[in-house]
C-alpha cells in the first residue's frame, strides 16, 4: 500500500510507484541526488529525506543527479542483501530513454567499451580499453528528428555514468549533459524557425535528457517476477512534442 511521505522542499518529491515491507519504488525528480553529497552534506538527497521519513531504508543502486526516473530501496537488510545479488550477478534489467545529439546508424546496436576513471578529471569517466572494466550497453531507436534522436537504451553492466561515456564514444552524446557533451539545453528557436521570444529565451529543458524508464527484477521476498515503469518527466516530454511538431518528415516508431 503506498504511504504518504513528507516532501518539504517541493522539489524532492518523488512519485511512489511501489511501496510494501520489503521494497520503496520511487520516480525520482531531476536534479535531486540519491545519496548526500560529499563536498555539501547540506544538499538535498533522498537517501537522507527516506531515512528521516522511514528510520530505515538501504540503497540498492543509483542514478545520477540530473537523471530522472526509478530508483529502488529495500527497507530490510535481507531484502537488500537479496537485491545486491541480483545486480551483482546482471539478472536485473534495467531500461533508460535518452534524447541525444545526432542520428545513429544503424538503428540498433551494442556499445561494448571498457570504462575508467577519467585520467584527467576523477569526477568522469572515459574509454579505457586498457585498464577498464567491462561496460556494454545496448540500444535501440525509437524516434528520429532532423539533428536528434530518441533512443532506448539497456545497461547490461552498471558502471558509473555508463550510458553518457558509451553514448559520446559513439558520437552521440546526451542532449544537454555538461560534463560528456556540450551542456547547451534545447530551446523551442532551436526547431521553429524564426521564433523570437520576449525577453530572455528560456530552454524547455536544461539538464542531461536520461530516463530511468523500467526495471524489472524479482521480488526479495516473494520471489516472483515485478517490474515496474515511470513515464517520461515534463522536459522531455515537452522537447520530444516540439521535435514531432516541427519534423521534416523523419519516421516514428515509438
Amino acid at each position: 500500500m503506498k504511504r504518504k511521505l513528507k516532501w518539504r522542499i517541493e522539489s524532492t518529491r518523488s512519485e511512489i510507484i511501489h511501496d510494501d515491507d520489503q521494497l520503496l519504488v520511487l520516480n525520482k525528480p531531476p536534479r535531486l541526488l540519491v545519496l548526500p553529497d560529499r563536498y555539501n552534506k547540506n544538499l538535498p538527497n533522498l537517501y537522507t529525506i527516506l531515512m528521516e521519513e522511514l528510520g530505515k531504508v538501504f540503497i540498492v543502486h543509483r542514478i545520477d543527479k540530473e537523471t530522472s526516473g526509478i530508483i529502488l530501496f529495500a527497507k530490510t537488510a535481507e531484502a537488500h542483501a537479496e537485491l545486491n545479488t541480483q545486480f551483482e550477478e546482471r539478472r536485473v534489467d534495467k531500461t533508460y530513454h535518452a534524447i541525444v545529439v545526432g542520428s545513429p546508424s544503424p538503428d540498433e546496436g551494442v556499445i561494448d567499451l571498457p570504462l575508467a576513471k577519467d585520467r584527467k578529471d576523477v569526477e568522469l569517466m572515459s574509454v579505457d580499453r586498457r585498464n577498464g572494466k567491462e561496460a556494454v550497453t545496448t540500444f535501440k531507436v525509437l524516434e528520429r528528428f532532423s539533428g536528434y534522436t530518441f533512443l532506448e537504451l539497456k545497461p547490461r553492466t552498471g558502471r558509473t555514468h555508463q550510458i553518457r561515456v558509451h553514448l559520446k564514444s559513439i558520437g552521440l552524446p546526451i542532449l544537454a549533459d555538461g560534463s560528456y557533451g556540450s551542456g547547451r539545453g534545447f530551446f523551442l528557436s532551436d526547431v521553429k524557425a524564426r521564433f523570437q521570444e520576449k525577453g530572455e529565451e528560456k530552454p524547455l529543458l536544461d539538464r542531461t535528457a536520461l530516463h530511468a524508464a523500467g526495471i524489472a527484477l524479482v521480488h526479495p521476498s516473494t520471489r516472483a517476477p515485478v517490474t515496474f515503469s515511470a513515464p517520461l518527466p515534463k522536459d522531455m516530454v515537452s522537447v520530444l512534442r516540439y521535435l514531432r511538431k516541427f519534423r521534416k518528415g523523419e519516421q516514428s516508431s515509438f
